[in-house]
């Protein structure tokens, strides 16, 4: 199953609000006359049939617009996802705004730009002093990390859907048509292996093993020197789900992995048999849209506990060995968290980031004046919490009480994958291609 590329939303988009738009901003300029107003129209992916589609295609359509163009149509398989639109007001105070802009900005170490991803997100990857970057038009390239200098650079006939994982030597890919490529540090390609379908999250690696999660729910185990397939687990789908790019984490001899439903599971990384399954949010609601509780994020794992947090739930902790839970707060999250000895950080909806008290689960601080209502998940930079946003900005925030301290312009387009940690700074990718290098020593 394939969801429609957001670059073929505003078709949708302009179709539900073509009548309403012109009154919609009238209306809202006149209640909110001293306060920056911003028009955004939420967009969230939701796996309907094509009856549904049909039904709001029909309701809402206006002139002869047809949102359905070959491109969208090829971008589908045999189940199909339907655009649930909401029209939601954003109202900046200008107090705000002025602060933001205030703000000191972190140095650029250098910039790059590779291809413009549609519909992927890609994570970059930090090893032995080089970053990987990955592309949707099957480009996969390494840079020195110190200079921005680019060491190498592959060019496939493949289309990429997910990357780069990488680990004891290996340089790991996934593909829109359900396949993992593993290179080496020089570029070259070592083996292919076919999985059941699409590749959303990067492959990751540990004891000689590669484990991959594809968008049927499948979780695989492949053999790190010729791909070939060790083990399979499946886990539950309901009919429901946010299509997300949702992986798995590797410690302790494990696969920690989220799921839809709210449940966690922890499961060998040598056979794939399962060792527990705990729920970190229970369904609540009357719809199956109220309903839904995924776990879309990787799960973080210390010594001691694993964490996760699901959308329209809760973040909760369990203890590594059995899964019993620790502590469990009301929460909402498509984006994922991280942790380090102390806290627990949580990218949370309508823009927030939450640090959770480690060992109860109490709430420490929350940041909710960063200038967007969508967020990357946090990544952990010595002192820093370091988070990207939609509008391409990336923030420094301090860890102990979630101040803003610097805050940083990329090329105005979404930052959907976390900061990838470099020695001195971090690395981000735009879905427009863009690579940043970023100083935290400022």
């Amino acid at each position: 199953m394939a969801s429609i590329p957001f670059a073929d939303l505003p078709a949708f988009i302009t179709i539900l609000g073509c009548s309403r738009f012109a009154l919609f901003r009238t209306m809202n300029a006149q209640k909110y006359p001293s306060k920056v107003i911003v028009q955004l129209n939420s967009v969230r992916s939701w796996r309907l049939s094509l009856f549904s589609i049909g039904i709001i295609w029909l309701l809402t359509s206006c002139g002869t617009m047809n949102p359905f163009d070959t491109r969208i149509v090829e971008s589908m398989s045999t189940q199909l996802s339907d655009i649930f639109v909401k029209e939601e007001v954003i109202v900046y105070e200008k107090e705000e705004l002025d602060a933001l802009k205030a703000t000191d900005p972190m140095p650029l170490k250098w910039k790059d730009k590779v291809s413009e991803n549609q519909i992927a997100s890609f994570y970059t990857v930090y090893d032995n002093g080089a970053l990987y970057v990955a592309d949707e038009e099957g480009k996969l390239t390494k840079y020195d990390t110190a200079t921005g200098k680019q060491l190498w650079q592959i060019k496939t006939k493949n289309r990429f859907s997910a990357g780069v994982g990488i680990g004891e030597g290996l340089i790991l890919i996934g593909t829109f048509k359900g396949e993992v490529l593993a290179y080496n540090e020089s570029g070259h390609m070592l083996w292919q292996a076919p999985v059941t379908s699409e590749i959303l999250s990067p492959p990751q690696i540990q004891n000689n093993i590669v484990v991959v999660r594809t968008l049927d729910g499948r979780i695989f185990g492949l053999d790190a020197i010729d791909g070939k397939r060790k083990w399979i687990y499946q886990g539950a789908t309901p009919s429901l789900t946010v299509r997300s790019t949702a992986g798995i984490t590797l410690a302790h001899g494990a696969v920690f992995a989220g799921f839809p439903g709210g449940k966690l599971v922890a499961m060998s990384l040598f056979n794939g048999n399962l060792g527990w399954e705990v729920t970190v949010s229970q369904p609540r609601g009357v719809t199956e849209l109220e309903r839904m509780t995924d776990v879309t994020s990787s799960p973080v794992v210390n010594n001691q506990f694993v964490c996760a947090v699901a959308y329209q739930g809760r973040v909760a902790c369990f203890a590594i060995n059995d899964g019993t839970q620790i502590w469990a707060r009301e929460a909402s999250s498509s984006a994922g968290l991280t942790m380090d000895n102390d806290y627990v950080y949580v990218t949370e909806e309508k823009g927030i980031v939450a640090a959770y008290d480690l060992l109860s689960g109490a709430g420490m601080w929350k940041q909710s004046r960063l200038g967007s209502k969508k967020l990357s998940s946090p990544i952990i930079r010595g002192q820093y919490i370091v988070v990207g946003d939609d509008q391409g900005y990336v923030n420094l925030l301090r860890n102990y009480d979630g101040v803003l301290v610097a805050r940083s312009a990329t090329d105005g387009t979404a930052i959907q994958t976390p900061p990838s940690s470099l020695p001195d700074g971090f690395a981000v990718q735009t879905a427009k291609g863009g690579v940043y290098v970023f100083s935290v020593q400022f």
